[in-house]
């Protein structure tokens, strides 16, 4: 059995049992999962949870949700995914992580579970074994509700043990297409499977093929479906601060102010998807309007349009699909319309590259394209992508290191002008902490 002694030798096994060859459609998935929580005394079931997926935006919805319930005085947990910059991001409880001794000595305990279902179903994986130790995590300290983040998909997904009080589908588009099919209308039975019967299912806006897959979906489980457009109307009254908007909301308490220190045009869609959710809990969790307003004031998301205000100022955007690529130019074409961007890019070799580059390039930019350094993960090449953006009309330079590469492009640019570090998580994580390591 491995010894877990501390922090880096819990690092170590984790990183261990990544595979990224294994489907997350093998059959065992959830009978996995739920043997691995089985054995955990199944921690997940000792509070109330919230359930949210989504292609896009379900991160940021459900650090939405967390702290508008801490705001209302609930002892709240959150597990998202991928994290930023440890892995202690993935437990956090009233918006503070699980400490790294805690989390050592959480995943020691959790061994011998952990041992006997690897017997049965073989090892759990890396981001079964998180998530079953965010399930732990909670239970001891006796939150009184979690929000989970779904990891890829929903039907599949080892977070649909849960029985959710609402469950929400933030977006619909186009990745992780090798394990969730390759239409959207597939990808929407997916993510739908997280419906299950009697449980309000929020849906924000997404296609017309997805929305009617959804809900022919929720319709066969008895789920019943919320639309966001239909309970929630939210409009930007004031874009003057830089860092942060302020928006009126329309909802069933009716017309109100929330100030969101967050920016970005997906952002407020996803504000108003929270909102449809805290408006479909019980009265005992349901938030008044002053508690929306005191959570949404107080919520942080790193590495979403966060800006840091320096000469040239730097953005931090996580676009490592086509959908967030898009909602990343309709926000910088709203908050910094007359700016040039100096793009530093780095993609996964997964995902999507020469559609992220052909939303980018929209604006007036330039592109340095870079690369990143993660155990489990794998960058398209610098100079793959720089021939990639030259096939379709686009020029950039390759430089393999990222702060280089950073360097070099705030450099090139002019004091009025803005630079954006964007692509895969692991390349906004890294150059966010090099470069504002006060903020991590």
């Amino acid at each position: 059995m491995n010894r877990i002694d501390d922090f880096e030798a819990a690092q170590r096994y984790l990183l261990g049992t990544i595979d990224e060859a294994v489907s997350r459609r093998t059959s065992y998935k959830l009978d996995r999962m739920r043997a691995l929580l089985r054995a955990l005394g199944d921690p997940h079931r000792r509070y109330s949870t919230v359930h949210v997926g989504g292609t896009s935006g379900k991160s940021s919805t459900a650090t939405m949700i967390a702290s508008v319930l801490q705001a209302a005085g609930h002892r709240t947990g959150l597990h998202t995914k991928p994290h930023l910059h440890s892995m202690i991001e993935r437990a956090r409880v009233d918006g503070r992580s699980i400490s790294r001794g805690d989390f050592a000595a959480l995943l020691e305990s959790m061994m011998p579970a952990i041992e006997r279902t690897a017997a049965d179903y073989g090892r759990p994986t890396y981001y079964e074994t998180l998530l079953a130790l965010a399930f732990a995590y909670f239970a001891a300290r006796c939150v009184e509700i979690a929000v989970v983040e779904v990891g890829i998909g929903g039907r599949l997904d080892g977070t649909n043990v849960i029985e959710p009080l609402v469950a929400a589908i933030t977006s619909v588009g186009y990745d992780h297409t090798e394990v969730l099919g390759s239409t959207l209308e597939a990808i929407a039975l997916e993510k739908a499977g997280i419906a299950k019967r009697g449980v309000p299912l929020v849906i924000a806006t997404v296609p017309a093929a997805a929305q009617r897959a959804i809900e022919r979906y929720a319709a066969q489980v008895g789920a019943p479906v919320i639309h966001v457009a239909d309970v929630v109307r939210i409009e930007l009254e004031d874009a003057a601060h830089p860092l942060q908007q302020t928006l009126a909301v329309k909802s069933a308490p009716g017309f109100y102010r929330i100030t969101l220190p967050a920016l970005g045009v997906f952002q407020r869609a996803n504000a108003a998807t929270a909102i449809a959710v805290l408006e479909r809990l019980g009265a005992e969790l349901r938030p008044s309007v002053e508690q929306l307003a005191r959570g949404f004031a107080a919520i942080e998301i790193p590495g979403r349009m966060e800006l840091i205000a320096r000469n040239p100022a730097v953005v931090f955007d996580i676009a490592h699909n086509a959908e967030k690529a898009e909602s990343l130019v309709a926000s910088l074409r709203e908050r910094f319309a007359d700016r040039r961007i100096h793009y530093v890019v780095a993609i996964g070799e997964t995902k999507d590259a020469r559609r992220i580059i052909e939303i980018l390039r929209a604006l007036p930019s330039t592109f340095t394209f870079t690369s990143f350094s993660v155990e489990g993960r794998r960058a398209i090449s610098p100079a793959h992508l720089a021939a990639m953006a030259e096939s379709i009309g686009a020029w950039g330079r390759a430089i393999t290191d990222p702060i280089e590469a950073l360097s070099v492009a705030r450099r090139r640019a002019e004091m009025d002008d803005l630079v954006v570090v964007t692509g895969s998580t692991f390349v906004v994580a890294g150059l966010r902490a090099w470069y504002a390591p006060a903020a991590v």
